[in-house]
């Protein structure tokens, strides 16, 4: 376990050095554009903290990869460089603010299609027949693993919205990961679900409450690559662990992008890949924190925001905690899928048409803002 402690120390580290050296490449690493209508915060802060996740990862990996030995360490060593194409093109998105998510999920399917190649990671079961007819064949299996690996790491690209929202759900996955893969014996999922958990953690501890620094695309689309490829091994790899799981792991942040997609296209008759500020988590932020309404200056509009992503934590673990007590179950871990879904869309209704749950209303009005020293970030 010493390699989660490595990891995380190692993150923690780097990404202190990414604050404190802000001042001198906040011109390059800051989220400037402060007028997008998916934008919560007052200052200009570095969004280069998947710099501070990938040191830390690689530190971690090359700690825990000298207990690997054949075939187990060449798959690490291949997922490590196929992550570091998707973890490359969101950074330089960080940098120049000038790679479309197109050409960002370009890069995802080149690094899916790497991890394929040098990790063997491929979707190859579902437990249901006729999907497994599907999978047999010629090209089916290697075309959905490239849409789901794309689609998870779009997705919590797309979640990143809040301080601590995306990196919290991402580690409660990557938690969830590890505690199966302990339970199958399988030594190479458990130490990069771990080093994942400590680096990201790492990076947390900046990030949230105070938002010192963001995710960033790279950080973003890095961690989940992360995820969705652990996933697709750990089924791959055991048997006993049904192919839903991974899927109910990581239903929030896909669910939450395919509502979305379907919500601009077809609701509103809007491009699909236009910014707007009617996700989940931005409703959240907008109508249970009515006490901040119409205020502005930055310790408000920091707390408000911090506020908002311990309700984001719930949902996400109203999926994971299932998962975890029925990863080995197909049929009742596609109830729980359906089941998440219909909760969703219902809590969303609610909270669009302002009939927010009574629990979540006062829970939310009990806090008020206190004074806070720092700037608001988002």
């Amino acid at each position: 376990m010493i390699f989660f402690f490595i990891s995380l120390l190692v993150a923690s580290i780097a990404t202190l050095l990414i604050v404190r050296s802000s001042p001198h490449h906040a011109h390059l690493s800051g989220d400037t554009d402060k007028s997008a209508p998916q934008k919560f915060h007052a200052r200009v802060v570095p969004r280069i903290g998947g710099v501070g996740i990938a040191a830390g990862m690689i530190v971690g990996l090359a700690w825990a990869g000298r207990d690997l030995q054949g075939p187990d360490l060449w798959k690490l060593i291949g997922l490590a460089v196929s992550a570091s194409v998707a973890f490359a093109a969101g950074l330089i998105e960080d940098f120049t603010k000038r790679v479309t998510p197109s050409q960002r999920l370009l890069a995802v399917v080149v690094a899916a299609s790497l991890a394929m190649w040098l990790a063997g990671s491929q979707i190859t079961r579902a437990d249901m027949d006729w999907l497994d007819g599907l999978l047999a064949i010629a090209g089916v299996s290697a075309a959905l693993t490239l849409l789901g690996v794309a689609g998870v790491a779009n997705s919590i690209n797309i979640i990143d919205g809040f301080n601590g929202l995306a990196s919290m759900c991402v580690a409660i996955m990557l938690a969830a990961l590890a505690y199966v893969a302990y339970q199958v014996g399988d030594e190479l999922i458990f130490l990069c679900a771990m080093v994942g958990l400590g680096a990201v953690l790492g990076f947390f501890m900046w990030n949230y409450p105070f938002g010192l620094v963001f995710l960033g695309d790279g950080g973003a689309y890095f961690m989940g690559f992360w995820v969705a490829e652990l996933g697709i091994l750990l089924i791959q790899r055991n048997e006993g662990v049904s192919p839903l799981f991974p899927l109910l792991l990581c239903i929030y942040p896909v669910f939450e992008t395919v509502f979305s997609m379907y919500r601009r296209k077809v609701v509103r008759g809007h491009p699909i890949g236009q910014p707007d500020a009617t996700h989940l988590h931005s409703l959240i932020y907008r109508r249970l924190m009515r006490w901040a309404v119409g205020h502005r200056d930055a310790a408000t509009l920091l707390r408000r925001n911090s506020m908002t992503s311990p309700y984001l934590w719930l949902v996400c673990s109203l999926s994971v905690v299932p998962a975890v007590l029925c990863w080995d179950d197909t049929e009742l871990l596609g109830a729980c899928c359906i089941g998440f879904c219909l909760v969703y869309v219902a809590l969303y209704r609610a909270i669009v048409r302002f009939r927010t749950p009574r629990v979540l209303v006062r829970r939310s009005a009990h806090w008020q803002p206190r004074a806070v020293s720092s700037d608001s970030a988002g």
